[in-house]
């Protein structure tokens, strides 16, 4: 993941759901297409509905990993 340089980053950190789902929405929608979303986050609900709303959407989750600082990254390549 490290290899990964996003265009963008969402530090999401602190917010519980939906609201990590919602600013990544509108984060990607001011991005061009093929750019990268790089998301911090530390709600647990997240890891299931990101990649959900990346397939559903469009868009390509490219990879996601847990920081040993106890939040997880989420690279999304906006479709």
């Amino acid at each position: 993941m490290n290899t990964i340089k996003p265009d963008e980053i969402l530090d999401a950190k602190g917010l519980s759901c939906p609201m990590p789902l919602l600013k990544t929405k509108k984060a990607l929608k001011g991005m061009d297409s093929g750019q990268i979303l790089e998301v911090l986050g530390t709600d647990p609900g997240s890891k299931n509905d990101i990649p959900d709303f990346c397939k559903k959407g469009g868009n390509e989750l490219l990879g996601m990993e847990d920081h040993p600082d106890g939040y997880t990254r989420y690279f999304i390549k906006k479709g």
